[in-house]
């Protein structure tokens, strides 16, 4: 089969969308038909395939898929790390060109914080930076993100001296410090055990709850996905292309024990691994 024909059935291929959400008339984010692409030692690799999809304002929107299918490659587009070979990205209306204080990440690694820095002069790094606030100003602002994170007491402590959890709850509160337009986390709970994570889950959902930030999270957990998430996106196998937009709202800890939650689960679980999509690689 020809490219061209293969590229023709995937477009065929059912996709899911449910169009409660997302279509607003000024997305925070639009990525629109993004292909990308990266280069190993022996091989051209398409990490994503013609992938669009639209944050609003507020949205906790999650990217869900099998290992490999360019879930982060996407968010480090979307941070300004790599440039779509096809496609458009952009946040507020301006295309993404570079990286900018307007986009902060938090990764899964313990170790992302400088461990020659106490807790508070972490979360004041970036401030100080990227000038995007100064003196009295970003003190204040980093000691509110840390009083969020309950971490107040760790404040003059040194990362060697926390627990993983209080890692990553340090590296979220320097990002929310920046007041980013939208806060990208690239599976951050990844690296912790079952009960850190659960308790990192729903202190994120505590602290949107507060103050209703944007994020895109990506993770390759279905169950963290519609605790997390607002709207889910799902991306096929390698490739990555979008096989549906799921509204995950109404689900949360409070129900993850119901059909309804089962039932979604089931659902997303049958769009990962039942009936794949096409191949776009050209045939021989």
């Amino acid at each position: 089969m020809s490219f061209e024909a293969a590229e023709h059935a995937a477009d065929l291929t059912e996709v899911v969308r449910d169009q409660s959400f997302g279509g607003h008339a000024h997305p925070i984010l639009a990525v629109e038909g993004v292909t990308l692409q990266y280069k190993t030692p022996a091989h051209l690799v398409t990490a994503t395939y013609k992938v669009s999809f639209e944050v609003d304002r507020g949205d906790r929107y999650v990217i869900l898929g099998p290992s490999g299918c360019g879930k982060s490659t996407l968010l480090k587009a979307v941070g300004g790390f790599m440039r779509p070979v096809e496609g458009r990205i952009s946040l507020d209306g301006r295309e993404v060109k570079d990286a900018g204080p307007d986009r902060m990440i938090v990764f899964q690694d313990f170790e992302q914080l400088m461990p020659w820095k106490t807790v508070l002069q972490n979360v004041l790094f970036p401030m100080k930076a990227s000038g995007r606030f100064k003196g009295a100003e970003a003190q204040a602002r980093a000691h509110a993100a840390i009083d969020r994170v309950r971490l107040t007491k760790f404040m003059n402590v040194h990362p060697h001296m926390l627990s993983g959890g209080m890692k990553m709850r340090v590296a979220i509160a320097r990002a929310m410090a920046m007041e980013p337009d939208i806060l990208l986390m690239d599976e951050p709970f990844a690296a912790l055990d079952a009960l850190t994570r659960r308790q990192m889950q729903e202190e994120l959902l505590d602290l949107w709850d507060q103050l209703k930030f944007t994020v895109l999270f990506v993770t390759h957990s279905i169950e963290e996905a519609i605790l997390i998430g607002s709207r889910i996106l799902v991306l096929s196998p390698h490739p990555g292309r979008v096989r549906a937009e799921l509204d995950a709202v109404d689900h949360s800890f409070d129900n993850i024990d119901e059909p309804a939650f089962g039932a979604l689960a089931k659902r997303i679980h049958g769009l990962l691994f039942d009936s794949p999509l096409a191949s776009p690689a050209a045939a021989t």
